[in-house]
């Protein structure tokens, strides 16, 4: 996403919704499984072949989680971080809901909502500064991000026990429908012109080039599968 998005500057918002209908249902099963992704950005949605997202680079997952239960690892990308991480207060999956907030925000307009090259100002910009809506964003879009970027984790959508199914629920989404996006047998916007699963001719050479790097097992952790 990161390629498309340099690209292009901004998605339309029909496209953008695609992809965020498919974050929830992926954001919504890992939280069903007891696991904080905590890393939402551009670099780490992948396309596939046939234009569908794939959420990779789990590093900063936190598993094992109860649904309210609290964590306090400062971690994650500055421009995407909820306020309760910054301020380590403690936070739970509703700051992977906060990420999607600032990524669906970069997505309909470039930029994520308070980028800034000095950084620690960005930082403090996210837990103070007023988030701008774009007059070009659609009443249910503007709706969507003020309850996804709602600095009180408590009182942001996607709080109570039903997690994902209050972001479906909203009337940004009253055009998805949710068995195909689960199915992944909807049509994605935009189809990536690639031969096959594992051409990677459009994923941007900054990662192409990156050197390998092995991860370190240690083998005292091993068991026998």
């Amino acid at each position: 996403m990161f390629t498309y998005l340099r690209r292009d500057q901004r998605f339309a918002e029909d496209r953008a919704k695609v992809y965020a209908a498919e974050m929830i249902d992926a954001l919504g099963c890992l939280h069903l499984n007891g696991i904080i992704y905590r890393d939402l950005k551009p670099e780490n949605v992948l396309l596939d072949k046939d234009g569908h997202i794939r959420i990779t680079d789990f590093g900063l997952s936190k598993q094992g989680m109860k649904m309210n239960e609290l964590t306090h690892s400062f971690c994650g990308t500055p421009e995407y971080l909820a306020p309760e991480i910054i301020k380590g207060s403690g936070h739970s999956r509703g700051a992977d809901w906060w990420s999607l907030g600032a990524l669906l925000y970069e997505m309909l307009c470039g930029r994520p909502p308070h980028y800034n090259r000095d950084r620690q100002q960005m930082l403090r910009d996210i837990c103070e500064k007023p988030i701008p809506m774009k007059p070009y964003f659609s009443p249910e879009a503007t709706s969507l991000l003020k309850m996804l970027l709602e600095r009180d984790p408590k009182k942001r959508i996607g709080y109570s026990d039903r997690d994902a199914d209050e972001l479906r629920e909203h009337p940004f989404f009253a055009s998805i429908d949710w068995n195909a996006v689960k199915a992944m047998t909807h049509e994605p916007k935009y189809k990536p012109k690639v031969k096959g699963p594992e051409d990677i001719s459009c994923i941007d050479k900054l990662f192409t080039k990156e050197g390998l790097e092995e991860t370190y097992v240690n083998p005292n952790a091993l068991t026998d599968a």
